[in-house]
């Protein structure tokens, strides 16, 4: 496993300026806890290589216990490891989880396993803003 850092995040973790290129292959998850909410997002291949980063990011939105939002405008894949990071993510939020922005690609997998009956999804959202951003675990190649 190779540990790098999201080319589009400051050195604290936080969205630097511009999209994150997704085509690279490469998944990541950057969590960005703020006063009232955490934002997590992902890019890329969201699979089983990027599992343990997807366990601790849902931990730390969790342990901020504010109301959750990810952003996956990024997302070129996600098989059934990123459909669980999502359900967990949702069966422990209290308001539910707003997925933002959602790539074709998982819309049709959260629709296939209805787990998007369990999100609120917005087609559009705030844009990532200051904030204190963690990177959660490494990104694979």
């Amino acid at each position: 496993m190779t540990s790098t850092r999201d080319p589009g995040c400051s050195p604290h973790g936080a969205a630097g300026p511009g999209p994150v290129p997704a085509s690279d292959g490469v998944g990541g998850v950057l969590v960005e806890r703020r006063e009232h909410r955490t934002r997590v997002v992902l890019r890329g291949e969201v699979d089983v290589d990027l599992a343990p980063a997807l366990d601790e990011a849902a931990e730390v939105a969790r342990a901020a216990a504010v109301p959750v939002e990810v952003d996956a405008s990024r997302v070129t894949f996600m098989d059934s490891t990123g459909v669980a990071f999502l359900a967990r993510l949702a069966a422990r939020a209290e308001p539910r989880v707003v997925l933002v922005r959602p790539t074709a690609v998982v819309q049709f997998v959260l629709e296939v396993t209805a787990v998007s009956s369990l999100l609120d999804v917005e087609a559009g959202g705030p844009e990532a803003g200051t904030g204190t951003g963690t990177q959660a675990g490494t990104e694979q190649a």
